[in-house]
């Protein structure tokens, strides 16, 4: 086949020493924290792409905010001002003081209490504030994790593909398709085009030959290669494509297709989506209250 993706606390903290990207300080013993489910890829890539700043830190100090300056905050959670001291600053670009603040909002422990923060090791995806240098942002309201090895390994690898040099675009559409059949029923290629955010080059290659499963691939270049692996699962790009591309091909890119062709494209569009897969897992389902007790909040 021819080869053809806010809250000042501390002033002190402005005096501190500085943690460059990368750099390390020694810390007390942090108290561990309870195992906590595994964030999944999309919602740990949404949060990394999202953060100049990933922080890892141990809470030096938990400030309950009440009343007015914890306007909006959702049913059930606890707002708190937290100052901790930084081991390491796992992204950014700048470098930071060695302790930082932050608000954040968390929810009940297991027993439906308030959790205690002090001496934890957490992970903070956050920006900066401008003009407070001890001060950094997080970019949801509760953007704090509590941090593991393995934790920390999956941010630097996401973020290590998101600064790749070749990293895949951001998909924000798709354009027109083409189907060509080919000589045997059941044979066939469809080409799917992709609208990328910075204009770059991008295409679904579908590829049916009769007795065979159907091979899909991704060209992120002017050169459709239908040899080239389809994109493995928890990957930048099957990011790029789980989470962006719609469930069903739009009948304008098919409009200049006739009939057949066009059904063909759709079906196999339907298989690229299918094979891709959600791009987050359903939440799992309510277990069922247990008879003479209350369960955790």
């Amino acid at each position: 086949m021819t080869k053809r993706i806010f809250f000042l606390f501390s002033a002190a903290a402005l005096l501190a020493p500085v943690i460059a990207p990368g750099a390390s300080l020694a810390q007390q013993t942090p108290i561990a924290a309870p195992v906590a489910p595994e964030l999944g890829y999309a919602d740990l890539a949404d949060l990394v792409i999202a953060s100049p700043l990933v922080v890892d830190a141990t809470i030096r100090s938990a400030s309950r905010i009440k009343g007015a300056e914890a306007a909006g905050l959702a049913a059930g959670k606890t707002r708190f001002y937290v100052e901790a001291d930084v081991t390491t600053l796992v992204r950014g670009a700048t470098a930071i003081p060695a302790r930082v603040g932050w608000v954040v909002d968390v929810a009940p422990d297991w027993r439906g209490r308030v959790p205690s923060l002090k001496k934890r090791r957490v992970l903070a995806f956050a920006r900066p504030v401008a003009g407070q240098a001890g001060q950094i942002q997080l970019v949801e309201p509760g953007a704090q994790h509590d941090w593991s090895h393995a934790l920390e390994q999956r941010v630097r690898a996401v973020a290590s593909e998101i600064a790749a040099p070749d990293a895949p675009p951001i998909i924000t559409d798709v354009g027109n398709a083409f189907h060509v059949p080919g000589a045997l029923p059941g044979e066939g290629e469809t080409q799917i085009f992709l609208r990328t955010r910075d204009n770059r080059p991008a295409a679904l290659s579908i590829l049916r030959r009769p007795g065979e499963q159907p091979r899909w691939s991704v060209a992120l270049s002017e050169i459709i290669d239908d040899s080239a692996p389809t994109p493995k699962r928890d990957t930048l790009l099957w990011y790029r494509l789980a989470c962006a591309l719609p469930a069903t091909l739009p009948e304008r890119s098919t409009a200049s297709l006739g009939p057949e062709d066009a059904t063909q494209a759709q079906a196999d569009y339907a298989y690229v989506i299918e094979q891709l897969g959600p791009c987050r897992a359903a939440p799992p389902a309510a277990a069922a209250p247990v008879s003479g007790g209350a369960g955790p909040m």
